[in-house]
């Protein structure tokens, strides 16, 4: 046996037995303890765990707006920000020492001075009054109790104050520095230590008591912040005991003069600096979204959702977002400051935040997906609202995008996109004709108000639609004979696969089910009588906006983790799901309803034509009302951008807003394109061939 191997036995064996009777000297017989030391070095030395080789600390995630610095809010078990030891000021370095460690730098992970030193005053005293862990050995200690992949009783077994427990610290301890250098030890110790307050790490201790930097903390600040870790509970500051933390500082700032890291008089004139508090709380999760950004939460409640989506960040939803709340990542997400601050104004002009009818609304980037603006009129909030009012003036829940309770509201004829789309798709043209009556008697089977005879028989909302109309007229004026007979021609179930290729999700349970088992009766479809939402919608008219790209919708510009290495996730998720000819026919055909003029010059009135005189650049949309004016919907797009807004009363459907809300609708989209496009050149559509425009063809699949 080597010299170097016995030196190493050796060392193990005199620690782990003093180990134990420093610990249990006071309670335990002597036989007993010198049992306990030996026998749990009998065994092989055991392997160095995969969690001390790479730390599992959990670290917090940050969620930006799109200019990467203005914070939206940030997710986290514990608020810790690893930092290199680079970035914190060297006098917090050696605080660290002098207050836990002093013999850091000569001692191999287990002080044997130090376990002598206790067992003495231990000894004398008769009770466990001083103990020999080092700096290593409580970033051991401090690891296992992190460690994820143990429930809390298992993390509490692999810490409690045993002998045999403390003996496995001493091991870890000096395995882990014989694998790495005292300095990543001490960086790694300084980013896994909790500094009372909620505070874990160096990063987050010197935020939340000083509102700095750890490269900014002076001599009197790292004297504190070190003091700190003896006692986080009962010495922080803020929430504990003001007099212990100075008087900790005094200690921290005692040891450093002894060990001739500071001059004496230095540590005086910082022992004489009063307590110099400037407490920061980092804000966790939606509803902690800082005040003056509330409408804010919807988008950020959504981002929430859409990451509990992700595969890439575990097998379950749970995993996921305890993934988000741990793993360190920062996150650039698509919401657009200007844009979202616009939105509102733009809904609360339509409707007060108080008003029982809400106005959701969504941005969306054609040829990415990205969400810049998801605005309604009430506060992200989860306090109690009057008696009787469900949802306002406050409300977490989502409006806008969907999902929990919200299944989403009718669109009404913005659902004609899709028989127009999956009729061009089977080879019929924009020019495609028919005398368009003032009622229609279809062979869908129906019952209730729509139905003759058990027949779905839709009607026009004007005598002024009846007539000779093609898809351009009929879908500017909004005939709805035409759609139905049009609906007839192609099968509503393609209609309804259309919806669903372009993003329609059905959240309702009546839906789905008629989507699954009922598509090819489900005639009335076409009029918007399936639950939609505005995001929904803004998706599936950026897909025509994009020439026949549909992207996911997405909250995230990009996402880097806590190594700082970009996550695949953050990139757009899109394909081509539409022949590129037929979405250019239905963007010509949809100028026509916002008063813009298609390619060939066929548009002969819309239902709002002041939207392209107001936004002065090519334009394209659709209006929708549903049964009895219940709910109002605009939806409009340029090749840049795309905006869904609806009026509706999500906590009671029959609450018809009425048809005069269309017209508020109308400007307050337009506004917001205008603004969103302020510094945007003008782009206008690509036109169709004449082949789609004019001709009768065979069908074509661009998917």
């Amino acid at each position: 046996m080597t010299r170097a191997h016995l030196d190493k036995v050796l060392t193990v064996l005199i620690a782990g037995v003093l180990a134990g009777v420093v610990l249990a000297a006071a309670a335990l017989p002597v036989a007993l303890v010198f049992g306990i030391g030996f026998s749990a070095l009998s065994t092989p030395y055991s392997e160095l765990p995969n969690t001390l080789r790479t730390p599992p600390t959990a670290q917090r995630s940050n969620l930006y707006a799109n200019d990467g610095t203005t914070l939206i809010t940030s997710f986290y078990q514990e608020d810790r920000v690893d930092v290199p030891l680079h970035d914190v000021a060297p006098v917090m370095r050696q605080a660290i020492v002098a207050a836990e460690d002093v013999r850091f730098y000569q001692h191999s992970g287990v002080d044997l001075r130090g376990v002598a030193r206790a067992f003495t005053v231990n000894q004398r005293d008769g009770e466990t009054r001083q103990g020999a862990s080092t700096l290593t050995m409580q970033y051991v200690r401090n690891v296992l109790r992190s460690d994820p992949r143990l429930t809390e009783q298992q993390r509490e077994a692999a810490t409690e104050v045993t002998s045999a427990r403390k003996v496995q610290e001493m091991r870890y301890a000096l395995a882990l520095e014989r694998e790495l250098d005292k300095e990543e030890i001490l960086t790694r110790y300084l980013n896994i230590a909790y500094f009372g307050a909620g505070a874990y790490g160096i990063a987050a201790a010197s935020k939340r008591y000083l509102s700095k930097t750890p490269k900014e903390l002076t001599l009197a600040d790292a004297a504190l912040l070190a003091g700190l870790v003896r006692s986080p509970h009962t010495d922080d500051p803020i929430n504990g005991d003001a007099d212990a933390a100075l008087s900790r500082r005094a200690y921290v700032l005692d040891r450093l003069v002894e060990s001739g890291q500071v001059p004496a008089e230095r540590a005086a004139s910082a022992k004489a600096e009063p307590l110099k508090l400037r407490p920061s709380a980092t804000p966790n999760d939606c509803t902690a979204v800082p005040e003056e950004r509330n409408d804010w939460g919807y988008f950020c409640d959504w981002f929430t959702r859409w990451w509990a989506a992700q595969p890439a960040f575990g097998a379950t939803a749970d995993e996921r977002q305890r993934t988000l709340r741990r793993g360190g990542f920062r996150i650039v997400s698509s919401l657009d400051p200007a844009v979202q601050r616009t939105t509102v104004e733009q809904v609360r002009r339509v409707y007060p935040v108080t008003d029982r009818r809400a106005v959701p609304t969504a941005v969306v980037q054609p040829g990415t997906g990205r969400v810049l603006a998801m605005a309604v009129n009430r506060n992200y909030s989860v306090a109690d609202n009057p008696a009787g009012q469900k949802n306002h003036p406050n409300t977490v829940n989502q409006l806008i995008a969907g999902g929990g309770t919200i299944e989403g509201y009718q669109g009404g004829s913005t659902f004609k996109l899709f028989t127009m789309l999956a009729a061009l798709e089977a080879g019929l043209p924009l020019q495609t004709e028919y005398d368009a009556p003032g009622r229609l008697l279809t062979e869908f089977p129906v019952t209730g108000p729509a139905s003759c005879d058990g027949r779905w028989c839709p009607e026009n909302s004007s005598a002024s639609m009846d007539g000779r109309q093609s898809m351009w007229s009929a879908f500017g004026r909004s005939v709805n004979t035409y759609f139905a007979w049009l609906t007839e021609r192609v099968g509503a179930d393609r209609v309804v696969e259309m919806a669903e290729r372009l993003g329609i999700v059905f959240r309702s349970d009546a839906d789905a089910r008629l989507a699954r088992y009922g598509a090819k009766n489900w005639g009335p479809f076409t009029l918007g009588v399936s639950a939609t939402t505005p995001l929904d919608l803004a998706t599936a008219y950026a897909t025509v906006a994009a020439e026949g790209t549909w992207c996911a919708p997405s909250p995230v510009v990009s996402i880097n983790d806590a190594a700082g290495q970009p996550v695949d996730a953050a990139q757009p998720d899109c394909r081509q799901v539409l022949d590129t000819d037929v979405a250019r026919a239905a963007a010509d055909a949809a100028r026509c309803p916002v008063g813009d003029q298609s390619m060939y010059h066929r548009c002969e009135g819309g239902t709002a034509e002041g939207l392209r005189k107001r936004l002065g650049r090519p334009v394209a949309g659709k209006t929708g009302s549903s049964e009895r004016y219940e709910t109002e919907t605009v939806v409009a797009f340029t090749p840049q951008l795309a905006v869904a807004s609806l009026a509706t009363n999500p906590d009671d459907p029959r609450d018809a807003v009425g048809q005069a809300v269309q017209a508020e609708l109308v400007q307050a989209v337009g506004e917001v394109l205008s603004f969103g496009l302020r510094d945007q050149p003008v782009r206008d559509f690509v036109p169709p061939s004449e082949r789609t425009a004019l001709q009768v063809t065979g069908a074509r699949t661009g998917n």
